[in-house]
């Protein structure tokens, strides 16, 4: 268990840039929560409020402004980190505000706000030691600050609730009373961080900050953004992956109503620039384009699977985990089951397309957006712009939807710099099309696995073989990333030990990776690669169960003696499931379980399956250990949300291949679970301390594998490829 903190502080740390805001942060600061940007609105220097740090700032009312790099996109990051830098603070929750700063004072400042990535369930585990410090060293000078006024040692100060108090001689002042001096204190040099034993916010279900503004309608998402003089922007892109743009006749929509301006994006691209969104799309779509549609032209669906087929059984492969000889183990076995798994390419299909909003001069370029990374979008910006980073900037908004689309991919960021470019002092919003979404994503990687375990004569599992064959993210997004040519994301779930390692341990062991790249971009889709891989490992250890005639329950068992957190998760989703009892009429339970973004999580699904109203999911019981619960109601809420995004990949999501290009093109032919299917989520939190896991992805992993093993339960059929949307699911025939 972590107990109290002594944290060494670097005082420049908090002290990069001054202590006060100028014009130009207060600008940057403020736009995210307004729906416009003005410069009327801008605070003048003398009006800006005096920052404690770079988190924390401290209005005469009391109001405390708490500084957040990562971005909310309906996780619940911006509450969760809030309550971390309140807990140090000992501030009154109920004055607490949020804001984003932006990525260009970051940069000004020395980075003094770190990443501002939000994937990898990393928004809390990764950023959580030094928000509570930036929280413990603002309290430190906000009782310096009272102690100086009040002539007395800081040791006879105590800090609650925004209250300072001289503990002898009872006297007591607010935080917004002495945040000015507070300001200009010399930051501690060492601060000590709480026990987890005495957290007030933290490990408390407190209400969200953003819900209010989002059922109010007040919350400014990318596509609400208006500018004063602003223009709208339709963008289409060569359909083929890898196609460019030949030519275009702008003759025929010049005239149109609305339209300003027919101009080419980059050399794979046409946008029209229009008074309105919906006049520029219909100037669009009457718009003569010609593709150069290139070598990919010829890629489908049937020479994709090809290409992962001879994987299978390639002779070279990157090995992620190996112990013993699993070759001859599984030579020397009484019985070798064997089993192929595949799984699709997904679309992360956000709610909200992606948008971005340019401003550009020879001068500045400034850009709003929804994003995920905001340094990342800086970056685009910067390359996009032609100018140097000093004068470029990114405002962030909250996102409709990111699940990882919006983190490592920045192209709409680009394109709308590029856009804007050609109209120089005009906002311009690019939105893309649903379609344009749908078929211009970065896709969760195609793989397919070859699975041979070994049992001896008593039913015990001795050797494991699994071959991935597949798409490597890393290969085509991040190559440098890659270890001697292996991609470690390929084995997420399987691999010897980390944030992803396997639940079991075998004897003799390989998994090994043949690394297949179809010319589709691959991306960080929600969860990653912990998706298919949970799937193959968790559904083969069941078929592996019963090929040994035992219970799937004790099976996993016998194999986790050396997990004892993932035998914990395990044991109380079957507890509560109510395993090994008799289940309801027509229904069957199904059992997963695995480690991911450091955290252990389990789910007992609850199916039936019938011939006139087919599957239907009654009920999903999911364990979850992340270490530490910062807010038990948002963990509770994205564990819920993850059951929505895994059934509807398990159900529905697929994208295939034809003439090179992406086949779906809307929700009706990439549907997402509806409400009505929805099961009753049973979620237990069971932090043990010590460690901080992910919240948002790991729940994903166990949906789908929970519910193919409830299925077989009730069917007898053991479904291999995906979605289910494909699968005849009537019971099998009894021999």
């Amino acid at each position: 268990m972590m107990k109290k903190e002594i944290i060494n502080v670097s005082r420049r740390e908090f002290m990069v840039t001054g202590t006060r805001l100028g014009t130009g942060f207060s600008l940057g600061l403020c736009l995210p929560l307004g729906a416009v940007a003005s410069a009327a609105e801008t605070p003048s220097a003398d009006q800006a409020v005096p920052e404690i740090n770079a988190w924390v700032v401290i209005e005469p009312d009391d109001t405390v402004i708490i500084r957040i790099a990562r971005s909310e996109m309906g996780q619940g990051t911006l509450t969760g980190l809030a309550q971390m830098v309140a807990e140090e603070l000992e501030c009154d929750w109920s004055r607490v505000v949020t804001e984003y700063p932006t990525p260009g004072q970051n940069h000004a400042r020395d980075r003094i706000w770190g990443s501002f990535s939000t994937g990898g369930s990393q928004g809390i585990r990764g950023s959580h030691q030094y928000v509570r410090k930036g929280g413990a060293v603002a309290r430190h000078m906000l009782i310096d600050a009272a102690a100086e006024t009040w002539d007395v040692p800081m040791e006879e100060c105590r800090a609650a609730n925004s209250v300072i108090t001289h503990v002898p001689s009872g006297r007591s002042t607010t935080y917004g009373k002495v945040a000015a001096k507070a300001a200009d204190m010399i930051p501690p040099g060492m601060v000590e961080l709480k026990d987890p034993k005495d957290w007030k916010l933290i490990g408390k279900p407190v209400k969200r900050i953003d819900t209010d503004d989002k059922l109010n309608g007040k919350q400014v998402y990318g596509t609400d953004l208006k500018l004063p003089g602003m223009l709208n922007a339709a963008i289409r892109q060569c359909p083929v992956f890898g196609g460019t743009l030949k030519s275009f006749d702008d003759r025929k929509v010049k005239k149109m109503k609305g339209v300003r301006k027919v101009v080419a994006v980059d050399n794979n691209a046409v946008a029209v620039v229009a008074d309105t969104w919906w006049h520029a799309r219909t100037a669009l779509d009457a718009l003569p384009v010609t593709w150069n549609e290139g070598a990919n032209a010829n890629v489908s669906s049937a020479s994709i699977s090809a290409m992962l087929d001879e994987g299978l059984t390639a002779a070279q492969a990157h090995v992620g985990n190996e112990n013993g000889n699993a070759g001859a183990a599984l030579k020397r076995a009484a019985r070798v089951v064997e089993a192929t798994y595949s799984y699709p390419f997904q679309n992360h299909a956000t709610m909200e397309p992606m948008n971005a909003t340019a401003l550009w001069t020879r001068e500045r370029c400034e850009v709003w957006c929804p994003t995920q990374n905001g340094e990342a979008a800086l970056q685009a910006a910067v390359k996009a712009s032609g100018l140097p980073i000093e004068k470029c900037d990114v405002h962030k908004l909250h996102l409709g939807g990111g699940f990882g689309r919006r983190g490592a991919f920045h192209d709409f960021v680009s394109q709308a710099v590029a856009i804007a470019r050609q109209l120089p002092g005009t906002p311009v919003k690019l939105l893309w099309s649903r379609e344009e979404d749908m078929q211009h994503g970065h896709y969760h990687p195609i793989t397919r696995c070859r699975m041979r375990g070994g049992l001896d004569s008593k039913g015990n599992l001795v050797a494991l073989h699994v071959r991935i064959s597949g798409q490597s993210i890393l290969a085509a997004v991040r190559p440098d990333a890659l270890k001697n040519g292996s991609d470690p994301f390929v084995f997420q779930g399987m691999l010897p030990g980390g944030d992803h390692s396997i639940s079991y341990t075998v004897p003799d062991l390989l998994i090994d990776h043949a690394m297949r790249n179809p010319p589709v971009p691959p991306g960080f889709w929600r969860g990653v690669n912990i998706n298919q891989n949970a799937i193959y490992m968790e559904c083969f250890i069941d078929e592996l169960a019963h090929a040994a005639g035992k219970d799937p329950l004790e099976f996993r068992r016998r194999l986790m003696s050396k997990h004892p957190q993932s035998l914990a998760v395990l044991n109380a989703v079957a507890k509560k499931a109510g395993w090994g009892k008799r289940t309801r009429k027509g229904t069957a339970r199904g059992l997963a379980v695995c480690k991911a973004f450091g955290s252990y999580v389990a789910a007992c699904a609850e199916v039936s399956v019938d011939d006139n109203s087919g599957l239907e999911i009654h009920r999903i019981v999911a364990a979850t250990d992340p270490g530490y619960a910062v807010n038990p109601q948002q963990i509770e809420a994205q564990v819920e949300g993850s059951f929505v995004y895994g059934l509807s990949a398990l159900l529905y999501g697929e994208c295939t291949i034809k003439g090179g290009a992406v086949e779906q093109s809307n929700f009706h032919d990439y549907p997402s679970m509806m409400i009505k299917a929805m099961p009753k989520v049973d979620v237990i939190i069971m932090p043990s301390g010590g460690f901080w896991g992910g919240i948002g992805e790991p729940t994903i992993a166990v949906a789908a594998p929970a519910v193919l093993n409830a299925i077989y339960a009730a069917t007898g059929k053991r479904i291999r490829e995906f979605p289910l949307k494909h699968a005849d699911l009537r019971p099998a025939p009894k021999a």
